[in-house]
């Protein structure tokens, strides 16, 4: 019975890791983008708020879940171009431009949706069951009844990872993020190709903030998104800029997250607040880490990331 038991929790654990990762994934995807790139951007907090927030309001607006995706899209491309005016064009500092965007898309969002707290959200991306494979025992009720955020999710990792290594995109992508300076001498538009990831990075931490205020909990609340950009930014360092182990590392943050509550609601004696604190702990050791220079080159951190460039440098 123990077994049965045991069996049937881990099944609900990762079931409901999946989907609680799967915003932390999409922002950490474009988080991929915009750093393979060379760009820094520390606001994907700021950006997820805003996708967060306007993906609710357009669904309610509208009544349709699509629409408020695409406003969250929107939203989070707009914020993007922010940090990538700064930082390409005027050559700002990486980080103070980030942590200001954060700063603000937190601001903006509380300020802007401070009437649309406590309203419930008139659609958003329910659990879709794939037949048959959802009746699959264990993998079913895993994999196979998600909403479609998550399956989408499913696919686009194994595109990333066929974009960056696999065509002439991608090598000019990882170009531009490394040897800045010969990737111009060949050609290629380093400044344009710059704002196009930032961008859409910026639309995919949007997606991520609406996987959840139309996705997994739906709804609008003040900082709703609880550090998750942050984790995204961790979680990329630490899966060493390669979209599968992003991925991998998502759903073990949204399984810490689920197997919390899963553990309060079967009265296991440790405090929540400890639980809670659990992923912020690892992403803080992450980032500390990795800012020194010798783990930069064990994880393969893109050569001139964070490094402003202008056209005409030569190395």
């Amino acid at each position: 019975m123990n077994d049965i038991w045991t069996a049937a929790f881990i099944t609900s654990v990762l079931a409901a890791a999946i989907p609680a990762g799967t915003a932390i994934l999409y922002a950490a995807l474009g988080e991929t983008f915009a750093e393979r790139s060379g760009i820094l951007n520390l606001g994907v907090e700021g950006m997820m708020l805003m996708g967060a927030l306007s993906g609710f309001a357009v669904t309610n607006w509208t009544g349709n879940a699509w629409a408020g995706l695409l406003g969250a899209i929107v939203a989070g491309s707009g914020m993007a171009l922010i940090h990538a005016i700064l930082t390409i064009t005027f050559q700002a500092n990486q980080v103070v431009s980030g942590l200001a965007l954060t700063i603000f898309g937190t601001g903006l969002s509380a300020y802007l949706g401070r009437d649309l707290v406590g309203i419930p959200a008139k659609d958003r991306f329910s659990a879709i069951d794939i037949p048959y494979l959802s009746d699959l025992p264990r993998l079913g009720p895993i994999l196979f009844q998600q909403n479609v955020l998550v399956y989408i999710s499913f696919a686009f990792v194994p595109f990333c990872w066929w974009y960056f290594y696999r065509t002439r995109q991608g090598l000019n992508l990882r170009a531009i993020g490394e040897r800045p300076e010969a990737a111009d001498a060949m050609g290629i538009n380093v400044s344009g190709l710059r704002y196009l990831y930032v961008i859409i990075g910026g639309a995919l931490a949007g997606v991520g903030g609406a996987a959840i205020s139309i996705g997994t909990n739906p709804g609008w609340t003040e900082s709703m998104t609880a550090g998750r950009g942050w984790i995204a930014i961790a979680l990329v360092i630490f899966a060493g800029w390669n979209p599968g182990r992003v991925m991998l590392g998502a759903y073990l943050f949204g399984g810490v997250e689920a197997g919390q509550f899963r553990l309060q609601s079967i009265g296991v004696d440790i405090s929540p607040f400890f639980l809670s604190m659990l992923p912020y702990l690892f992403t803080i050791l992450v980032l500390v880490l990795s800012m020194r220079g010798a783990a930069r080159r064990r994880l393969g951190a893109p050569g001139a990331l964070g490094q402003a460039y202008e056209r005409g440098e030569r190395a």
